[in-house]
């Protein structure tokens, strides 16, 4: 396995050199507490400007479950980047499974986002996390995930 990324945290500028989203797909806007091959936390400051809020409840936004679930996916692929050193590499993550999904509370514009991610399993292209993703320390959302890291080229 190659030695990790010497980072413990990704900024906005980071996360874009590791996975490949962007606006309005780009849903984690920071990274922190990153160990590798272990897990971090994902931070999303849910504003009333993203584009799903138009149409989804519009009288009363929620964020979808389906974002919350890719946030963390998203999350977990920014740890895998940095845990196998890919930074400025072409990694693309698929979902393979998602099991246990559960949503708990509305996730809503002006909330802050945290998404709890911990490897259970990695180290070559199949990965499975755990994720929480939790508003002012309740639980909005949980899943276990499988995803396949694929390095292009």
């Amino acid at each position: 396995m190659p030695d990790p990324a010497p980072h413990t945290e990704a900024d906005i500028l980071l996360i874009q050199r590791i996975i490949p989203h962007r606006y309005p797909f780009l849903l984690i806007d920071r990274v922190r507490d990153v160990v590798p091959f272990k897990g971090a936390v994902g931070i999303k400051n849910v504003t009333f400007n993203e584009p799903h809020f138009q149409g989804h409840f519009p009288a009363e936004p929620v964020m979808p479950g389906v974002l919350v679930i890719e946030a963390m996916a998203q999350t977990a692929a920014v740890v895998v980047g940095i845990s196998l050193d890919v930074i400025d590499k072409p990694l693309l993550t698929y979902f393979m499974a998602i099991d246990g999904c559960k949503f708990r509370r509305k996730v809503s514009p002006g909330d802050v986002l945290e998404l709890h991610v911990t490897v259970k399993r990695g180290g070559g292209k199949i990965w499975k996390f755990v994720g929480e993703a939790r508003v002012d320390g309740q639980l909005a959302a949980e899943a276990e995930f499988t995803a396949m890291m694929d390095l292009k080229g």
